[in-house]
C-alpha cells in the first residue's frame, strides 16, 4: 500500500511539473506552434492550388523571428529559412513572384530575406531582397510619388500598402546605405494622411483614389467611404516598425513621430470600453453585423506597446495595450480537445475594386468571412505577444545605457556593396561575429544600446552606466590598433570609483593584444594572462564546457555554458574569483568605490553560442546572457 501511495505522489508530482511547464510557455509559443503544426513548410495556398509568394507568410515570419530573438531556439530560425528557401533558389529567384506586377504586397517578405542575409551571409538571400527593392525603384507613382498599391489599380494608395512596402524599404536603406531613401519613405506615409484622414475622428479611410476614377472613391476627395479596421492595424505597424530603424539626423522622423501621435489618438477613441478590442469597421459599433476583430485588435496593441517601448508614445497609451491584449485572450484565444491554440475572429480579406468588384460599402466588408486562424491574424498575434512578453523585464533596467567600446576594437570590414563598416563584436552586427542577439537582451531589459568610436573619457562616458569593452585589437585584427594607454586606464577607473560598471570580454592568446589592455585591467586586480585554455577540437563541446555550481550569484538559473579558447585570468585585491573550472578563473569581479568590474577571458556571448544555431541547446548560453545582463544591472548604483 504505502509503495502505491509513492508512486502515486511521483506522479502527482510529475503531472504537477508538466502542467507547471505547460502553463508556463508563453502565448507567443503557443500559437507559434501552431503554426508550425498548421504550415508545416509555411506554405499558404488554396485547395488545388500550389504555394505562392505571398504577404501573409512575411506577417507570420516577423513574429517567428521575434521568438527566435527572445528564446535563442534555433527552430524559430530554421523554420524562417526553410519557408524562405521554398521560394528563392540560389541564383536568388524568388518562384511564383513577378516584378512587373509592381504589387506592392509582394515585398514585405523582403524582411525575412534581410534577416537571412545578415545572418547566413548567403548572396542568395541579399540578391533577391535586391530584386524586391528594384521594384520599389520602379513601382509606378501617384503625381506627387505615392506608390500605387498595384499595377491593377492605377493611382491607388491602400493604407495596407505601407505596411507591405515602408518596413522593408526602410530596412535596406538602412543596412545598405541609401540614405536619400529616408525622405521617400517619409513622404508616402505623409501624403497618405494628408489624402485620407478624417478631420473629425483622426481615422485613415482604407484607401484613396487620385484619379478620382473608382466607383468606391468619394468623387471630391477620391477615399474610400470607411474606416476598416485592419487597414488601420497596418498603417500602425507600418509607422513603429520605420521608425525602429529610421535616423535620427533624418529631419523627416519628427513628421512620422506626428502622425504616430495622431493616429494612436485616434485609436484610443474607438477602442470598446468593455472588451478593450475594436470593431471591423472602427467608428460604427452599433452597425448592423459589425464585429470585434481580432487581427486589427492585436496590430493597434502591438503599434501602442511598441511605440511607448521606443519611447515615441507617453506611458500612458501602454495601458490601452494592456486592455487590448486582455480583450484579445479572452474574447479569440482558445485551446481545443488536441492542446492546440487557435486565435479565432479574423476576417480573412477585405479590398477594394478588382473582379468580382468591390464597391467599399458597409455591407461588403461585413459579408467577408472570419476565421480561425487566418495568417494575417496568427502572425499578428506572435508580434504583439512578443511585445507584450517583454513588458515583466523592461521596467529593471529602464533609464540605463550601455556602451559599446568601438576605439580599442575598432576592426572594419566592407559588406557585399563594398561600403567599410565596423566588424565583430557590434551591436547591430547580425553573423556569428555579431552581438546583435545580446543587444536585444540589453533592450528586452529596458536598457539602451549605444557605441562609443572615441578614447574613454569621463566626458563621454557621463552618461553610460555600463561600459563594455571586448577583445582589444592586436595587429593582426587592425593594422593601426588603438592601444589602452595609462591616461585611457585612469579615467575608466574614475569613472568606475564613481559608480560605473566595466565589463570586460578578452580573448586568448593570438586573438588579442594583452600588455596594453592590462594597464587597464591591473588598475583592478584582474590580470589577463596570454594563454589559451578550453581548446575544443572540432564539434567536441564538452571541451569548452563549463559547469555553474548552484548558487553563483550572477548566473543563478545556469547550469552549463560554452566558453572555446579563453585566456586565463590571474586575481589579486580588490578582485576576486566568480566562477572557477578546476585552477582556472573564468569570472572575475572587481569592486571599486561604488562602481563593479566584470571579467571574463573570452567573448564568449556572441551571436555563434547565443542564437541555438551552433551549440547544443545543453550548454545555456542564451539564458546565461539573461542572467549576466540582469546582474549587470543591480550593480548600478541606484540614485537617490
Amino acid at each position: 500500500m504505502k509503495k502505491q501511495i509513492r508512486i502515486a505522489i511521483v506522479l502527482l508530482s510529475m503531472l504537477s511539473i508538466t502542467m507547471v511547464t505547460v502553463h508556463a510557455q508563453s502565448w507567443s509559443e503557443k500559437m507559434a506552434a501552431t503554426v508550425m503544426t498548421v504550415w508545416k513548410d509555411s506554405l499558404f495556398s488554396e485547395p488545388g492550388k500550389p504555394a505562392k509568394w505571398t504577404y501573409d507568410q512575411g506577417v507570420i515570419l516577423k513574429g517567428i523571428e521575434g521568438l527566435w530573438y527572445k528564446t535563442g531556439d534555433a527552430k524559430y530560425f530554421n523554420y524562417m529559412q526553410k519557408s524562405m528557401d521554398f521560394f528563392v533558389n540560389d541564383k536568388g529567384e524568388i518562384r511564383t513572384y513577378k516584378q512587373q506586377d509592381h504589387n506592392i504586397d509582394n515585398v514585405l517578405c523582403g524582411r525575412i530575406l534581410l534577416t537571412l542575409f545578415t545572418v547566413t551571409g548567403k548572396e542568395k538571400y541579399y540578391k533577391a531582397a535586391a530584386m524586391l527593392r528594384e521594384q520599389l525603384r520602379t513601382q509606378p507613382r501617384t503625381n506627387e510619388g505615392g506608390f500605387w498599391h498595384k499595377k491593377i489599380y492605377p493611382y491607388q494608395m491602400w493604407l495596407d500598402g505601407l505596411y507591405m512596402g515602408e518596413p522593408f524599404y526602410t530596412e535596406y536603406a538602412a543596412t545598405f546605405n541609401e540614405p536619400a531613401a529616408f525622405d521617400d519613405i517619409a513622404h508616402q506615409f505623409i501624403w497618405m494622411e494628408n489624402h485620407a484622414r478624417d478631420a473629425k475622428t483622426g481615422l485613415l479611410y482604407h484607401g484613396w483614389d487620385e484619379s478620382r476614377q473608382q466607383k468606391w472613391a468619394n468623387p471630391k476627395t477620391g477615399v474610400s467611404p470607411h474606416f476598416w479596421a485592419r487597414a488601420m492595424g497596418w498603417y500602425g505597424a507600418a509607422l513603429v516598425d520605420v521608425l525602429e530603424n529610421f535616423p535620427s539626423a533624418n529631419n523627416k522622423k519628427d513628421s512620422i513621430v506626428f502622425i504616430l501621435k495622431r493616429y494612436a489618438d485616434a485609436i484610443k477613441k474607438v477602442q470598446d470600453a468593455k472588451t478593450g478590442l475594436w470593431y471591423d469597421i472602427l467608428d460604427k459599433p452599433t452597425g448592423p453585423g459589425n464585429y470585434l476583430e481580432a487581427s486589427a485588435s492585436c496590430m493597434f496593441v502591438y503599434t501602442m506597446a511598441k511605440a511607448v517601448r521606443l519611447g515615441f508614445l507617453p506611458a500612458s497609451y501602454l495601458e490601452v495595450a494592456k486592455k487590448g491584449y486582455a480583450g484579445i485572450i479572452k474574447k479569440f484565444i482558445e485551446t481545443d480537445a488536441n492542446g492546440q491554440t487557435n486565435l479565432n475572429g479574423t476576417v480573412s480579406v477585405s479590398g477594394l475594386g478588382g473582379t468580382p468588384y468591390r464597391d467599399g460599402s458597409y455591407e461588403y466588408y461585413l459579408h467577408e468571412k472570419v476565421i480561425v486562424n487566418d495568417p494575417k491574424g496568427v502572425g499578428a498575434f506572435i508580434q504583439t505577444s512578443n511585445e507584450m512578453e517583454l513588458l515583466p523585464t523592461l521596467a529593471v533596467g529602464k533609464g540605463k545605457t550601455i556602451v559599446l567600446d568601438d576605439y580599442f576594437n575598432s576592426e572594419r570590414k566592407k559588406d557585399i556593396t563594398g561600403t567599410l563598416k565596423p566588424f565583430h563584436y557590434k551591436w547591430d552586427e547580425y553573423p556569428n561575429s555579431g552581438f546583435s542577439f545580446l543587444a536585444n537582451i540589453f533592450k528586452s531589459y529596458g536598457v539602451q544600446t549605444k557605441t562609443l568610436s572615441e578614447a574613454p573619457t569621463g566626458k563621454n562616458l557621463q552618461n553610460a552606466n555600463i561600459y563594455f569593452i571586448v577583445d582589444a585589437d592586436n595587429v593582426a585584427d587592425n593594422p593601426t590598433p588603438n592601444y589602452v594607454q595609462l591616461k585611457d586606464a585612469e579615467e575608466v577607473y574614475n569613472w568606475v570609483k564613481a559608480g560605473g560598471v566595466l565589463v570586460l570580454f578578452h580573448n586568448d592568446k593570438g586573438n588579442a593584444e594583452f600588455d596594453h589592455f592590462n594597464i587597464l585591467g591591473d588598475k583592478f586586480g584582474i590580470h589577463f594572462n596570454e594563454d589559451s585554455y578550453n581548446r575544443v577540437v572540432g564539434n567536441e563541446y564538452t571541451m569548452g564546457a563549463v559547469d555553474i555550481p548552484a548558487g553563483n550569484s550572477i548566473l543563478p538559473h545556469v547550469k552549463k555554458i560554452y566558453q572555446k579558447e579563453v585566456c586565463s585570468i590571474t586575481v589579486k585585491n580588490p578582485a576576486t574569483a566568480a566562477l572557477k573550472k578546476g585552477d582556472l578563473i573564468i569570472f572575475a569581479v572587481a569592486k571599486i568605490g561604488k562602481g563593479t568590474v566584470f571579467a571574463t577571458g573570452d567573448p564568449w556571448l556572441y551571436n555563434e553560442y547565443v542564437d541555438g544555431r551552433k551549440i547544443p541547446m545543453e550548454y545555456e548560453n542564451s539564458k546565461a546572457a539573461n542572467d549576466l545582463v540582469s546582474w549587470l544591472i543591480k550593480q548600478v548604483p541606484q540614485k537617490k
